[in-house]
């Protein structure tokens, strides 16, 4: 059986994911066969998987790294929110509810199982398992049924370095204090500790850092400085994606939905030169003189949809048409474009209909049917092949389906405006496509870098691994795996 090592943190947002993908990388490049594993995350940012299941893009990333395809048994439970209190959970790729959080609470005990059976068939198939912790294991009120910390770590026998983040402050009260609310038996688990995104000389640092050892008993891998091309990477957040404002260059901008879901499509579109990819937050009006507006997906169409209208961008959206521009809405924000969106059944919550934005004739009636699939497709206007994936629920029709954004085989797929302003599509993470990509922002008059997106990640990943090994005891991790 495969060795395993586990990466938890003192917090949310302290580097987990990306350590873990970057010493996947490591070892891959040594020549052991690693694979990542995510017990349970939260993320409305999925990916499709080889066996047509769905996880966590931060583990397709990690196994992007790993040099392997994402496979379901990498993050058995995924939590995708749709309310301020109420997830869908999906089990080994697969719906399986809508539950409150309370009642979330409740059905972890019955969680453990298809965990441990997902993470066993990993260890059967590879030499090493990456494990990645979700949020900290601090939150010790959560641990009577916890799956993700300590609940795992215990279960499945897996030794734990704790990360934590000097960025944020108080990283010597964040580790020593982690310890100091443990059980004993969860933080005898602990087998060291990580200090990550330092800003400046880690020189600096010697002595809380031998404070930190002295305190805990743990032994120490290493101060890890802030990586600067993690913007590079897929981003897990979509705050991620703002950032890095280039004066004098075309503005694509796109909506900060209140339930954005698989923004992994503007990636590809953050890394190209003379693009300035502005997020609208809530409350801000979409700008005047962006060359495209993008909606994007998200778990509550409806519920975003009224969401959209509250910050007054339906005005911004029709003045934006009125004016010339382009829009493009992808799953969710094309299902928003349309006429009417029916959800009878009440599949994403409250049963009932909504009017849409009207800039498509289409509408979408909502289904208990989730698509989950890896599209070829031919983008319509170029001819240009597309390669992506579907997500979604619901059925979309209309006259302006006869004007089809793409096929996929025979069949059409989207809708345009009879113009050619006004797009739709289910079809996420077109823009990965390079040659795609070069046409479609040619036509807005964007200057195209010509780059490759899967090239510039791969390099980013191999970076990161170099940063691991000279910040890290990276063969000391290793060592300590069982």
């Amino acid at each position: 059986m495969a060795r395993a090592l586990m990466i938890q943190g003192t917090g949310s947002n302290v580097g987990k994911s990306l350590l873990v993908a970057g010493l996947a990388r490591a070892a891959l490049r040594r020549g052991i066969a690693v694979a990542p594993f995510k017990p349970q995350n939260m993320s409305n940012n999925a990916a499709v998987t080889v066996d047509g299941g769905e996880i966590g893009r931060a583990q397709a990333l990690q196994a992007r790294a790993a040099g392997i395809e994402p496979h379901t048994d990498m993050n058995p439970v995924l939590l995708k929110p749709e309310t301020d209190s109420g997830s869908q959970v999906i089990v080994q790729g697969r719906r399986v509810a809508t539950v409150k959080a309370r009642d979330y609470s409740a059905m972890k005990s019955t969680l453990m199982t298809p965990v441990l059976e997902s993470f066993e068939r990993l260890r059967g198939r590879y030499d090493l398992v990456l494990v990645e912790g979700a949020g900290s294991p601090a939150e010790v009120n959560l641990r009577a049924r916890d799956i993700a910390n300590m609940g795992f770590a215990r279960a499945a026998d897996v030794p734990v370095v704790l990360t934590g983040d000097i960025d944020r402050g108080g990283v010597i009260a964040q580790l020593v204090g982690t310890k100091a609310v443990l059980d004993p038996d969860d933080a005898a688990m602990i087998a060291g500790f990580i200090v990550n995104k330092f800003r400046g000389d880690p020189t600096l640092f010697d002595d809380g850092y031998h404070l930190i050892a002295s305190l805990t008993g743990w032994r120490g891998f290493g101060v890890v400085p802030h990586y600067n091309r993690a913007r590079e990477l897929p981003a897990e957040d979509a705050l991620d994606l703002s950032g890095l404002r280039r004066d004098g260059r075309t503005k694509i901008a796109f909506l900060a939905l209140s339930r954005i879901a698989n923004f992994d499509d503007l990636d590809p579109l953050k890394l190209e030169p003379n693009v300035d990819l502005v997020m609208v937050h809530p409350g801000d009006a979409i700008p005047g003189d962006a060359a495209l507006v993008i909606i994007p997906g998200t778990k509550s169409t409806r519920g975003d949809l009224d969401f959209l209208r509250q910050q007054g961008w339906d005005i911004d959206l029709a003045a934006h048409c009125r004016r010339g521009g382009h829009v493009l809405g992808i799953c969710g924000g094309y299902q928003m474009l349309g006429t009417w969106i029916m959800d009878p059944l009440g599949v994403e919550g409250t049963a009932g209909e909504t009017r849409g934005l009207g800039l498509l004739d289409v509408t979408t009636q909502m289904t208990t049917d989730k698509r989950l699939s890896r599209v070829s497709a031919v983008h319509a206007a170029t001819g240009l092949a597309v390669e992506g994936y579907e997500i979604h629920i619901g059925r979309t029709e209309g006259a302006c389906c006869g004007r089809p954004f793409a096929t996929i085989g025979q069949t059409p797929e989207g809708a345009r405006s009879a113009n050619g302003r006004v797009m739709g599509s289910y079809l996420h993470g077109l823009f990965t496509s390079d040659a795609f990509r070069s046409a479609f922002l040619a036509n807005l008059n964007i200057t195209v870098s010509g780059q490759s997106y899967d090239s510039k990640v791969d390099d980013a990943l191999d970076a990161l691994a170099d940063h691991c090994e000279q910040h890290l005891d990276v063969p000391g991790l290793l060592e300590i795996a069982r």
